[in-house]
């Protein structure tokens, strides 16, 4: 395996946790800053006003793509394992 192999195969990595962990992020950042300044717009400081609605659109995101997560991840590990074999 040469060094150009091995960037290849981080950048692979790389990719697909992003891909797995982006949407997630995403919502949780959206939903984040919109509670965020609507406390800032009626000034309404309460703690656990911005955790309910995150954890509810990071469950939601979950429940709805999941499954694609999910694929794209063990497709990912059956790719890297089933590639083992031609690494000289």
């Amino acid at each position: 395996m040469t060094i150009s192999d091995a960037v290849w195969w981080g950048q692979q990595a790389l990719m697909t946790v992003a891909m797995i962990g982006g949407p997630i992020l995403v919502v949780a950042l959206v939903v984040g800053a919109s509670v965020g300044l609507l406390q800032a717009v009626t000034q309404v400081h309460e703690m656990t006003l911005v955790f309910v609605p995150k954890i509810i659109a990071v469950c939601l995101v979950l429940a709805l793509m999941g499954g694609w997560m999910l694929e794209r991840a063990v497709n990912f590990g059956v790719w890297s394992f089933s590639s083992i074999e031609s690494i000289e």
